[in-house]
């Protein structure tokens, strides 16, 4: 799970200043990890809990408690407008909201379900908590059941072709959205490029580079595409050593466990 969160530093320095360009220093001082990490680290602490109670638990209830609680922890990150409101909101209901944020978080989901289905189960429970939107709950389901199908070593193909017969059109390549891809934070908006970046890359960096070099909202991007590019490549034990400089240690802990 450590790929969505090594996605979301890379990422981090050129999102509010894009590049779109792969040709770039992989870890630069600047780099940071952002609300996609630590609201990863809350799904996955979640859905162990779940796991471990053998799935007694309302696994949508622990969901909202662990966001809670990494939210206040992490207060000062860059969090959507909607989920500031929610986190320091008197009662937290689900927002509607059709963003990508739900996408960005549910790593350990695709990671740890049993079958595909319940891969997608998860992620909407997940989602709803937030991103009750039926765009924000099938930009989770993507993502989940594409981290759940490269993890069970699918063909890139059929990986595509799932996506396309359940949840978004992928004939584009990244050559062509470069060139007029604008900052769009929506699931429908980030979760395709995401997706096709991973599809596009020959192993786990260069899925990262190319989720950066979209524009946009790179750290989202690449972290998305770099949670499913995780699941599907051996990670270069050089890029795990130089990301830990940029990690606290209760965010090592939750993504080691």
């Amino acid at each position: 799970m450590l790929g969505a969160s090594i996605g979301d530093i890379i990422g981090s320095i050129y999102a509010w200043h894009n590049i779109k360009t792969k040709n770039f220093e992989l870890f630069d001082v600047r780099c940071k990890f952002s609300g996609a990490t630590v609201l990863t680290c809350a799904v996955t602490k979640a859905l162990r809990s779940y796991l471990a109670s053998n799935k007694t638990l309302a696994l949508g209830e622990e969901v909202k408690e662990e966001l809670l609680n990494y939210g206040w922890l992490y207060p000062d990150l860059h969090y959507g407008r909607n989920f500031m409101a929610w986190l320091f909101a008197d009662e937290q209901k689900p927002y509607g909201s059709a963003g990508a944020g739900a996408a960005m978080r549910v790593t350990a989901v695709g990671y740890w379900a049993a079958t595909l289905e319940e891969a997608e189960n998860w992620a909407q429970i997940s989602a709803e908590v937030t991103h009750n939107h039926a765009e924000g709950i099938k930009g989770a389901q993507a993502v989940a059941g594409a981290i759940y199908l490269a993890r069970q070593g699918t063909d890139k193909d059929d990986i595509k072709k799932y996506i396309e017969e359940k949840y978004y059109p992928l004939q584009f390549s990244l050559k062509d959205v470069r060139r007029s891809y604008v900052l769009n934070t929506t699931a429908p908006g980030i979760v395709p490029p995401a997706i096709v970046a991973f599809l596009e890359a020959e192993n786990f960096e260069d899925a990262i580079r190319n989720a950066v070099s979209i524009g946009g909202d790179s750290a989202t991007l690449a972290s998305i595409a770099g949670a499913i590019a995780g699941a599907y490549y051996e990670m270069p034990e050089e890029i795990k050593k130089a990301a830990e400089p940029y990690l606290d240690n209760e965010v090592k802990r939750i993504l080691a466990e």
